[in-house]
């Protein structure tokens, strides 16, 4: 790595004289501390640590502007230690953004805008939510990725209008979980030169000593990656930290890692550079310790001098300024290149293309049987020929996955405006790298694996949840009937899992019809993720499907078909595959005189958002006798078979065989179904 020793350092002009930069760093410092004593809990030591090189980042390097924290061209910013949220809080404070001194003052409690970790759409200026480790920088790749699939989309020559940078302050813990191991092995390998990262080699984690656990060298780790890494001796020398940034903005191939020595806890007498400075307040006599050793006012709490207001002063003045620079440059661009202007500035106000469903596939059951995947990737490749922010790939997985789009190109080093992404073996990464992309606004991403794999990925689906983040996960291979690759990839578990989420729209299709019904349903819904689950093994498509998916798919559960005679006795509910099984049972059931009902249920969520009327006409409560079917665990069904009914289920791991062969050994059979049926009714 290259050490950063201040030779240039003449070079760089301070920005104010020493005793301001000084006083400005010491207020951010005690701002959190402050905060971390008054709520009585949060991490001060990181905060205390940062304070420099974040101060050197915000008030000289990140483009940004307080008064518009959603100006597309801004630079992001993203504390990926987000147990260091207090230091975020005090640069937005100090910065001018809308938090007030008051709303530090609520640090942590109930319905403030500053909670324990910073959560997007809560705090102006907050870019992501962050606070399980290694998912903010993991986000911060897919930022960087967005930033150069839209600026190779959009810009032109002289008008470079998505052009801005994503900065990151990441911690040893970041860079211990694996999540940021799998991110960043991507971006180095896509050479994503405006991705910086400031590493807060601080040297303490929670248990002690890092070296408890942590001793290799992340700086040649990331050489390794094809990062350019730099490194700043001390984390309070300005001049250095100033240097590394410039020279980590004039690299261009490749994203670069400053690793910078900090000391957790700066100026604490007792505490600096031990655990005990991390996760806890200080103390009120190690505060006053402190403050003293830093020549720091005890009084007032939550102090901020004039010095720190006037070191921060010029960064809402420049960001107006840089902002009403962009706005003139789309004004010219707007007539010199006014179709990729209307593009943008769609794109922009997250408005889909007229008549984007227009294309959308029209299956019937005279195209035979289908795999749902298969239908998936026909439904994929149709929708991204009307909507080209349709985005993403798999996880190595692309040819079993079905998420290639055949008209488009793939995204690459040379090719950054290619639209198909091969994330490599990398689950927990492509679903956080997912986030990022998704967190520009103005791209759809979708990453495809094997559903038994979604546990791999299952962090970055709660935070997309939590964020309501329009990203969409195509999930394959969806139960016991993937057949001979065995029970280390069948899911069992993984819908019931998933369902589990607040916020996650689960569907899994019946058949080809649904599946396009299921993917009209992610694009147009893009304040959630929708996880689409689908078969590797054939379906037949559904004559009953083409009639009511289009209204009942929406609403997540629906009556797919009634007896053509007699009063309804039984109700057969299914999701996914398990439909058509219904169905012929349903037919089984009324040679044997039994008119039961078929109701398709691909969504929970859905269903159980439908009010109570719509959800008692589908299911009425008069018809106790139900049979839900579903390949696998049946926990939870409950709910929708009732006290009087049964679940057909799997509460095993599977086994390795073809898939005809499963479907006799667990049940899945239009006999058993019947059985099962006539068994309910006393038959």
């Amino acid at each position: 790595p290259d050490s950063v020793t201040g030779t240039k350092r003449a070079m760089i002009e301070p920005s104010l004289a020493p005793d301001v930069d000084r006083i400005a760093i010491n207020t951010i410092r005690f701002l959190a501390v402050d905060m971390v004593e008054k709520a009585n809990s949060g991490h001060p030591g990181a905060p205390m640590g940062q304070a420099a090189l974040a101060y050197v980042l915000w008030a000289r390097h990140l483009r940004h502007h307080p008064a518009n924290p959603t100006w597309p061209n801004r630079d992001r910013f993203v504390l990926s230690c987000g147990h260091a949220s207090a230091l975020i809080y005090s640069l937005l404070h100090l910065s001018g953004y809308d938090l007030s001194l008051e709303d530090l003052q609520d640090f942590r409690q109930l319905g403030s805008k500053t909670p324990g970790h910073p959560e997007f759409h809560l705090t102006p200026g907050v870019e992501t939510t962050t606070g399980p480790l290694g998912q903010g920088i993991s986000n911060a790749v897919g930022m960087a990725i967005a930033e150069r699939q839209l600026g190779a989309t959009f810009n032109r020559p002289g008008f470079d209008v998505i052009d801005h940078r994503t900065w990151v302050i990441a911690s040893d813990g970041d860079l211990m979980e694996g999540v940021s191991a799998e991110a960043s092995s991507l971006a180095g390998h896509l050479g994503l030169g405006k991705l910086n990262v400031l590493y807060d080699d601080n040297k303490i984690s929670i248990d002690g000593p890092t070296d408890l656990a942590f001793s290799e060298d992340v700086g040649k780790r990331y050489q390794a990656y094809g990062w350019h890494v730099l490194e700043v001796g001390d984390g309070n020398d300005l001049g250095a930290l100033d240097e590394a940034a410039e020279e980590a903005k004039s690299e261009t191939d490749r994203p670069t890692l400053i690793v910078v020595r900090t000391h957790i806890g700066f100026g604490s007498p007792n505490k600096q550079d031990t655990a005990g400075a991390h996760g806890a307040p200080l103390g009120a006599e190690e505060v006053d310790l402190t403050k003293r050793a830093l020549g720091w006012p005890l009084e007032p709490l939550f102090h901020v001098p004039d010095e720190a207001r006037e070191a921060f002063a010029p960064v809402p003045t420049r960001g107006q300024r840089l902002e009403a620079e962009w706005l003139g440059l789309m004004d010219r661009y707007r007539i010199e290149h006014a179709e990729a202007a209307a593009e943008l500035d769609r794109r922009i106000a997250r408005r889909l293309p007229e008549n984007w469903e227009s294309g959308l596939p029209r299956f019937s059951p005279a195209d035979g049987s289908l795999a749902t995947r298969k239908a998936s990737g026909a439904v994929v490749s149709a929708i991204a020929r009307k909507v080209p922010e349709l985005i993403g790939g798999s996880a190595d997985l692309t040819g079993s996955n079905n998420t290639y789009q055949k008209d488009s190109t793939d995204f690459g080093r040379g090719n950054p405006g290619g639209r198909n992404f091969y994330f490599g073996v990398r689950e927990h990464g492509m679903g956080s790298i997912l986030n990022g992309m998704a967190l520009s606004g103005m791209l759809i991403p979708y990453g495809g694996t094997f559903l038994i794999f979604s546990d791999y990925m299952r962090p970055a689906i709660r935070l997309a949840a939590l964020m309501g983040l329009g990203a969409v996960y195509v999930f394959t291979h969806d139960s016991i009937f993937l057949g001979e690759d065995g029970p280390t990839h069948q899911p069992i578990s993984q819908l019931l899992s998933l369902r589990s989420i607040p916020g996650l729209t689960v569907l899994r299709p019946a058949d080809a019809i649904e599946t396009a019904e299921a993917w009209r349903f992610a694009i147009t819904h893009r304040d959630r993720p929708t996880a689409i689950v689908l078969t590797r093994q054939k379906l037949p498509i559904l004559s009953e499907a083409a009639e009511h998916a289009g209204a009942g798919l929406p609403r997540g559960g629906y009556v797919l078909s009634d007896p053509a005679e007699g009063e309804v006795k039984l109700i057969l509910i299914a999701t996914g595959s398990e439909v058509s099984l219904a169905l012929a049972a349903q037919k089984e059931l009324a040679a044997r005189g039994v008119p039961a009902r078929v109701v398709s249920l691909p969504s929970w969520e859905l269903f159980d958002a439908q009010d109570r009327a719509y959800r008692e006409a589908v299911l009425p409560p008069a018809v106790g006798k139900r049979l839900a079917i579903e390949a696998g665990t049946p926990l939870g069904w409950e709910r929708y078979a009732g006290d009087a009914g049964d679940v057909l289920g799997i509460d095993g791991f599977g086994a390795s065989a073809p898939f005809q062969d499963l479907a006799e050994s667990y049940g899945f059979t239009v006999e058993n179904v019947v059985a099962r049926a006539e068994k309910l009714l006393g038959a």
